[in-house]
């Protein structure tokens, strides 16, 4: 068997992937991963610096991705565009269909940070990274459900997934990240929206929340995500996040939709969100002296919340 040929075999095999900001870290991860079980990969990288400086820009990371995924017999593109634009979001689309005739699945992962404590995060901060975070998410699935509907309406109902990024900080808070919390907060809700809304035209869409060494994570987390020791797994590897990636990005994952899962190391954790706990319903209206006493009283059923990360 051929390394090509054992490409296509794969459980992704025949399959066209775009993952954005797949020059580094967790999306260079996928883009191995996904290769590697026969997708045919759109490699979305704009090169710039952790915190999305422009004077860090390169074109090379896009490209070393393909050639890494080439050299080992598989098929990939590079798409260079900002994906926060509608223009970067429209090309990156049209690459896949251009490149390889269709487009199965999106991973979107492009992120970068800023990170402030509120008092001293200023407006610009705050608008870049919701900007490429929340917006970076929205206009690549917006373009990519606008073509996956044109394809159900002309009688070729797809089998789509799409793969969001969201964060611990998303859904616990991160001190220090309120920009980048409120962003990964709205990506999860997001995804709760894209997946009922899409389901009509055979769209099935996740949040992942991973923790994994990556250009961001490995300064303001240094001490978790320490390389390990001669021999000893790498518990902050991002390659051991991929697997889930892969697998929702599949045919597999029928029936998997709406749902945010944690990822780490060897871990995998279904998320539960938001739901009714403790209530007190007297049927008229309290005064704010009762409400007080009313909630105290449910407080103290109710389960405690989530530490925030970095919280004393």
């Amino acid at each position: 068997m051929t390394a090509s040929t054992a490409h296509r075999a794969g459980l992704c095999a025949d399959r066209v992937v775009a993952v954005t900001g797949a020059g580094r870290g967790l999306g260079w991860a996928h883009a191995l991963a996904f290769a590697a079980e026969g997708a045919r990969v759109v490699v979305n990288d704009l090169g710039v610096g952790p915190d999305g400086s422009e004077g860090e820009r390169s074109g090379g990371p896009a490209g070393a991705v393909v050639e890494e995924i080439v050299a080992a017999g598989g098929e990939a593109v590079v798409h260079g565009g900002d994906v926060a634009t509608a223009e970067g979001a429209a090309s990156l689309v049209s690459t896949a269909l251009d490149a390889f005739g269709r487009l199965d699945t999106l991973v979107n992962n492009a992120g970068f940070l800023r990170d402030r404590m509120l008092v001293n995060l200023d407006e610009d901060d705050w608008d870049a990274v919701v900007r490429v975070h929340l917006r970076g998410h929205f206009l690549p699935l917006k373009h990519a459900a606008a073509h996956w509907r044109a394809e159900t309406k002309a009688g070729r109902t797809p089998v789509a997934r799409v793969i969001n990024t969201s964060s611990g900080a998303g859904l616990l808070g991160s001190v220090g990240q309120g920009n980048y919390a409120a962003a990964k907060a709205g990506i999860v809700a997001l995804t709760l929206v894209a997946a009922a809304e899409l389901g009509r035209y055979g769209v099935h869409v996740n949040a992942l929340a991973p923790a994994a060494r990556t250009r961001m994570t490995e300064l303001t987390f240094a001490e978790a995500m320490a390389a390990p020791g001669e021999g000893e797994f790498d518990a902050m590897a991002p390659a051991n996040v991929s697997p889930l990636v892969v697998w929702l990005g599949s045919a597999a994952s029928d029936g998997v939709t709406g749902r945010v899962f944690e990822a780490e190391a060897g871990r995998i954790t279904v998320m539960e969100g938001w739901r009714p706990g403790p209530t007190d319903d007297r049927g008229a209206r309290r005064s704010p002296a009762e409400a007080g006493e009313t909630v105290r009283r449910l407080l103290a059923d109710a389960e405690k919340p989530g530490q925030v990360y970095g919280a004393s």
